[in-house]
């Protein structure tokens, strides 16, 4: 027995149901690039951080809407039957957590976008800051493909 076996595997029915089920809650910042790139329709994507982490650099094409006013304000930012994805700072804050389900009670299709904000901009996507000028970084070679290679997962 290895330390990764200590527990086994789930079945192949049980490993199907859970990981189509997080496909279903999660998006990842490659996925969410390259349908804004395309301008996949029926598409929002939201930040739900506060106004300092907005002007400091956002997801180019994103709406900014902190999760404490998603209640009041979604209904003039998100289109009617649009799927929101929703991201914070990254994968150690759970704000984007709170923002998908505030719009999920409101009866919205939501997924969350899987590492935030900080893959995002480590990936190298585009990013802009509060007055809308775009701001250009390079990828992290630890977390995107090289120029020229692709991911390919």
């Amino acid at each position: 027995m290895t330390a990764t076996t200590r527990t086994p595997a789930a079945a192949p029915a049980e490993a199907i149901a859970h990981f189509s089920a997080r496909l279903a809650f999660e998006t990842d910042a490659a996925d969410v690039a390259a349908d804004l790139a395309s301008g996949a329709p029926g598409l929002v994507v939201v930040d739900s951080r506060g106004a300092a982490g907005w002007e400091q650099g956002h997801v180019a094409g994103a709406v900014h809407l902190p999760t404490a006013e998603i209640a009041g304000r979604a209904a003039a930012v998100v289109p009617p039957g649009a799927t929101v994805v929703v991201y914070c700072w990254g994968p150690g804050c759970n704000g984007a957590t709170r923002a998908a389900l505030e719009f999920a009670r409101l009866g919205h299709p939501v997924k969350e976008m899987l590492g935030g904000f900080e893959y995002w901009a480590r990936e190298g996507h585009p990013v802009e800051t509060g007055d809308g000028r775009p701001v250009h970084r390079s990828p992290d070679p630890l977390t995107a493909p090289a120029p020229g290679v692709a991911c390919a997962c």
